[in-house]
């Protein structure tokens, strides 16, 4: 049995060494390992088509390990979520919160991309696409799990953004609202998540799936335009 000193800390902290196989030396990032891996596999493979044994192959830790951080597999698929999707949030309602305090009137446009480039952002790295593939699936997995998240990270953020959304167009019902917000969101999943339709459907190098900033803009332009309809 491992003593206090050598049990690993439920959070980021001092360094824990190595006492079994496939445990990091050096600087301990066990729990951002499962977290990463875990990632991956539930972006690929779903919640139910993913095991904790196949996490802890790919983390290289032990089930025990991943049940002692963790509790359990959907404690541990909540963790992957809010991990990326409560910044993305916060990052929403920061920017909405400088434009306003920019002292210009807000436009459509720029809300559409303060809204859109958080999630973005995370196509710079592995990691971050496979969040958005996980996002982009969340809708397929157990309602007892994915609501509860969804509620948790955007509820706020979302509702935000659909109250800036009217101001701008004050005609908009609060349904009409509602929907473009939600067009919107189905939108930019579809399109940043990788998968790879439009590589399937056009010819060679016409269109390049790592140019970010060409994505952005494309995708911009179809919501604002749908929007001002």
């Amino acid at each position: 049995m491992q003593s206090a000193a050598d049990q690993p800390a439920r959070r980021r902290g001092p360094a824990v060494k190595a006492k079994g196989p496939g445990r990091p030396e050096g600087v301990s990032r066990i729990r951002d390992d499962i977290l990463d891996a875990a990632e991956r596999l539930f972006a690929d493979l779903g919640y139910a088509g993913t095991t904790l044994r196949e996490v802890s192959q790919a983390a290289k830790v032990t089930q025990a390990l991943i049940n002692y951080y963790f509790g359990s597999k959907s404690g541990l698929f909540g963790e992957v979520f809010l991990r990326r999707a409560a910044p993305v949030s916060a990052q929403r309602l920061e920017t909405l919160a400088s434009l306003r305090a920019a002292g210009t009137p807000l436009n459509l446009e720029a809300i559409v991309r303060a809204f859109l480039a958080p999630s973005l952002r995370l196509r710079a790295t592995r990691q971050g696409r496979a969040f958005l593939r996980l996002q982009a699936r969340l809708h397929t997995e157990p309602p007892h799990l994915s609501y509860a998240l969804r509620q948790s990270a955007y509820d706020a953020s979302t509702k935000a953004y659909i109250a800036a959304l009217r101001e701008v167009q004050p005609e908009l019902s609060e349904l009409e609202a509602h929907w473009r917000i939600t067009l919107m969101i189905g939108t930019y999943l579809y399109a940043f998540s990788d998968t790879h339709r439009l590589e399937d459907l056009t010819e060679p190098g016409l269109y390049d799936p790592d140019d970010t900033e060409a994505m952005f803009e494309t995708v911009t332009r179809f919501i604002v335009g749908g929007m001002q309809r």
